[in-house]
Formats: structure tokens, C-alpha cells, sequence
């Protein structure tokens, strides 16, 4: 099975890890380890439909025979369905059988839609089937996320960070699988001379995550004639790469009693009132008492029960993981536009290594945080890659000449900013008690941020000139740096809330049974 072979993949890591460890997190890892490798297996097909469509646009624009200014807005279904469904994602995590059927019908539409795109010739089917793509991803987002959250709760932190490796591992197959199947000139032949001396330099503008139309719309390529691609087999071989993944969870919800033909069966995951307590009775049981609807976080008798800052600090949670992933987004997206500007003025084919060095440094940055989310607490890492981040945006603004420092800037960078994403959700949950509304609210904030900070610094790099990118990045940073300092100060004033509120319990418990 899926899940067996990905332990197969993890065992050599797990034994040094657990070596590191102490054996509660092993002996909590053995209790759930279904449950855990099936939700890092879903953020595997996450990262699958992330990062296929940069290589792949030029022959997806040949086979619907449009114009990159039309082709290119299938990135922008596929970030604003991921939007909504981020949100749909935080309605369906009610319960258990809700998220499992979710994540088992979104992975299943993932490979669908992989199946499906080679079968597209218009824009217009390819613009909706990756919008369901992205609703897929969204709702994947949300749920993984918090099952992970709600399964180990004060341990999350470790977890978490190896979830969000395995996009990076998805990020990093899609790319591959591609490659050999791309076209090596203008896929679109109409007997006249075709523009395959610019095409390397173009694919590589669009090889960037959720790139948007400022990058390519001095490109005018033929869209009438013979089409001449191959990358039909690169989807569906992914799509046959995925769908295990489907299969997983449905082996979960198998062992959970949770399919029809064992709906009256006791499910695994309930403790069994008559069994005697073990050592492993301090493992968080996969309950859903704590974790409400959406909305019913909104109820009146809800917000009633919660000081302010109760609210501000899921504001503050949601506007750092706005400008991080908006700066991820952004960078992924442009740094292959600023490079090949003036002053750098680099050739495309060293540009179009960018994307790739930032990603790579992103999987690799979560790979270490995986043992420092351990050993350090969230608010330490997440102080040390924040300040990172803005001494790192200053020193490419200051060294913008330099094109060695771009390279090392970037891998720096991703480096830094890999980790605030999943430190920023385990230390918001903590601090919330596990409430169940942060995850989602985390979730579609970073969404959303990543589709409008796309935006905002492609106009101002298209009106203001490529000298804007570095100093749109150092701009993000500081705000982001400064909404997580309100954060901590707002960590303090509720945690001193309740404090006081414990004190006054005691007293009046005190002087009650006096």
C-alpha cells in the first residue's frame, strides 16, 4: 500500500530522528501512524498541482491553440478556487468522516483532473477543470492541517513541518515527470518561422508558482496550425502517481470502520470504555468535542466567552501568514523577471534556476525543521526566520548589482521563510487551546495572500520597473516582522487574561466552601 511504502521511504530518517527524539513522540507517532502518513501523503498531491503548470503552459497554449495572455489566467482560476476551497475546506473538517471523505474525493479529483487536462482544447475547459484542481488543493490545505493539529496538538509542531516537506517532494516529481515530454520549439506550426530561439527564455518566465500575466504579455506566439506536444503522457502518468494517494485514504476510512458496509461496526479511533488505562493514555484522542463549524466559531454565545484579543490573535496569525506566503508567491513568480533585467541583465537559462534554488531551499529549510521545531519553541524559530527574512530582503535591495548574491539571497530566503507557515499554526493553536477556527482562518488568509501579493508586485514591477521587486520584498517583510510583534504582545495580554480570570475562579471556589 501507499502508506507502507512511504514508511518505507521515511524509515531511515524516522530511526535517526527517534535516536533524537524522546520516546513520547515515537510512542505518539506509533499510535497514529496511519493517520499521520496518510495526511502527509495528501499534501504530496498538494504539491503535484503546484508546481506542473509553470513548465507545462507552453504546450497546455498549443493544445487549446490560445494566446499566453488567455493561458496564462488559468493560474489565476487555480489560486482563486484554492481560495474557496480553503474555505469549504473549514466546513467540512466538522468531522472525522467529513474530512476523510473529503481529502479521498479532493485526491481523487486531482488525478481526474491530471487524466482530464490532455483531453482539453480550449482555454475555457482548461480554466475549469484547474479550477476544480484548485478547490481540490484548498480543501486539502485546510483539512491536513488541522487533523494533524487536533491529532497531536502540543506536539503538532514536528509533524506539521514534515507535512509541508512533502509539498516541496510533490513541488519537486511534477517538474520532473514533465521535462522529458515538453516540446523543444514552438509546438504550434503554421509554415512560417516560429519563435523556438525564445522559447526556453519563456518557459522559464512561467516556471515560477502562480506567475501572472506581466511576465509574458510582450509574447505573441502562433495560435493557429499543427499542434505538435507530448504532454499528454506527462499528466497522466502523474495522475497514476497520485492516485494511490485516493487509495490510502480510503484505507484509512477502511480501518476507521468508516465505509458503508461498517457503519455499525465501533470505529478503531473511539477508546473502548472497558479497556484499562496504558501508558499512551496522554495521546490526544481523535475527537471532535473541541472543534466546531466555521461559523459556529461566529456564534454570539461564542464571542461572549472570549476577551478581544481572542480575535486579534487570529488576525494577527492570519496577516503574518498573508505577507509570507504573499512574498513566497511573489518571489517564486518574479525573481526570473528581475533577474533577466537591467542591472543583472543574467542569460535565461541561469535565471530560470532561480524557482527552482528557492523551492529546493524551501524543502530543505522544513526537512531541518523538522528536528529544530523540537528543540526550540515556535516563538524562537519563528523570531529567528522572520528576522531573517527582513535582513535578508534589505541585503537584496542593497546588493540588487549582484548577481551572485541573488543565488545565495535566494537560498537564504527560502531557508528562512520555509518554516513560518507550519510554526505559525502550531504556536497559534496552542496559545487558542485548540479551538478548531484558527487553522481554517490561518489557511485561507495565506491563500489569500499569495494570490493578491502576486498581483500588487506584478503591476508595480510592470509600472514602476524591475528595481521595484527587491524593495516590494523588503516592504512585505517589515510589515510582516511587525504584525508578528503585535502577535507576541497580544500572546501576553491574553494569556494574562487568564491568568487573572483563573485567580478569581480559585477565590471564589475559596471563599465558597469557607
Amino acid at each position: 500500500m501507499f502508506v507502507n511504502f512511504l514508511l518505507f521511504i521515511c524509515g531511515g530518517q524516522c530511526n535517526v530522528m527517534m535516536m533524537i527524539f524522546e520516546e513520547r513522540i515515537w510512542v505518539l507517532f506509533k499510535h497514529k501512524w496511519q493517520q499521520t502518513l496518510t495526511y502527509w501523503s495528501v499534501f504530496f498531491s498538494f504539491g503535484l498541482c503546484i508546481a506542473f503548470l509553470g513548465p507545462t503552459i507552453l504546450d497546455l497554449r498549443c493544445q487549446t491553440q490560445s494566446t499566453l495572455q488567455q493561458i496564462t489566467w488559468v493560474f489565476f482560476s487555480q489560486q482563486f478556487l484554492l481560495l474557496i476551497g480553503s474555505c469549504l475546506g473549514g466546513l467540512l473538517k466538522r468531522t472525522l468522516l467529513f474530512s476523510l471523505t473529503a481529502l479521498s474525493l479532493s485526491t481523487l479529483l486531482i488525478s481526474l483532473v491530471f487524466a482530464f487536462i490532455p483531453l482539453c482544447n480550449n482555454v475555457v475547459m482548461l480554466a475549469v477543470a484547474m479550477a476544480i484542481a484548485g478547490t481540490a488543493m484548498g480543501v486539502i490545505d485546510t483539512i491536513a492541517n488541522l487533523r494533524l493539529v487536533k491529532l497531536y496538538q502540543k506536539d503538532s509542531a514536528v509533524f506539521l513541518q514534515v507535512l509541508h516537506f512533502f509539498i516541496g517532494m510533490g513541488a519537486l516529481v511534477s517538474p520532473l515527470v514533465a521535462d522529458p515530454f515538453l516540446a523543444d520549439d514552438n509546438c504550434v506550426k503554421n509554415g512560417t518561422e516560429n519563435s523556438s530561439s525564445n522559447l526556453h527564455h519563456l518557459r522559464s518566465s512561467l516556471a515560477g508558482k502562480g506567475t501572472v500575466l506581466h511576465n509574458v504579455s510582450h509574447y505573441n506566439l502562433h495560435t493557429q496550425g499543427t499542434v505538435t506536444t507530448n504532454i499528454s503522457y506527462a499528466f497522466w502518468i502523474m495522475a497514476l502517481i497520485n492516485l494511490p494517494v485516493p487509495v490510502a485514504v480510503c484505507v484509512l476510512m477502511y480501518r476507521e470502520r468508516m465505509l458503508p458496509c461498517f457503519s455499525y461496526s465501533p470505529r478503531l479511533l473511539e477508546p473502548d470504555p472497558r479497556a484499562s488505562k496504558t501508558p499512551t493514555e496522554s495521546i490526544p484522542a481523535d475527537t471532535d468535542q473541541d472543534h466546531r463549524d466555521m461559523f459556529n466559531c461566529c456564534n454570539r454565545s461564542n464571542l461572549q466567552g472570549h476577551p478581544p484579543s481572542f480575535f486579534i490573535l487570529h488576525g494577527l496569525g492570519g496577516a503574518v501568514l498573508f505577507i509570507t506566503d504573499g512574498i513566497i508567491g511573489s518571489y517564486a513568480g518574479f525573481v526570473y523577471t528581475y533577474a533577466v533585467s537591467s542591472p543583472l541583465s543574467m542569460h535565461h537559462k541561469t535565471a530560470g534556476c532561480l524557482p527552482s534554488v528557492f523551492w529546493a531551499s524551501i524543502t530543505a529549510g522544513r526537512l531541518a525543521a523538522i528536528y529544530l521545531s523540537y528543540r526550540y519553541t515556535a516563538v524562537k524559530l519563528l523570531s529567528v526566520s522572520l528576522g531573517g527574512v527582513v535582513i535578508v530582503e534589505c541585503m537584496l535591495l542593497m546588493l540588487h548589482s549582484s548577481t551572485v548574491f541573488l543565488f545565495l539571497g535566494t537560498c537564504l530566503l527560502g531557508l528562512c521563510i520555509s518554516t513560518v507557515f507550519p510554526c505559525m499554526l502550531a504556536l497559534t493553536e496552542d496559545i487558542l487551546d485548540y479551538k478548531g477556527c484558527a487553522t481554517t482562518v490561518l489557511v485561507t488568509s495565506a491563500s489569500t495572500g499569495e494570490m493578491v501579493l502576486q498581483v500588487l508586485v506584478g503591476s508595480v514591477i510592470n509600472s514602476q520597473g524591475s528595481y521595484s521587486f527587491p524593495l516590494s520584498g523588503m516592504i512585505a517583510a517589515f510589515i510582516g516582522f511587525s504584525f508578528f510583534l503585535l502577535f507576541l504582545y497580544c500572546r501576553h495580554v491574553y494569556r494574562n487574561y487568564h491568568t487573572e480570570e483563573h485567580k478569581s475562579t480559585r477565590e471564589a471556589v475559596t471563599q465558597g466552601s469557607s
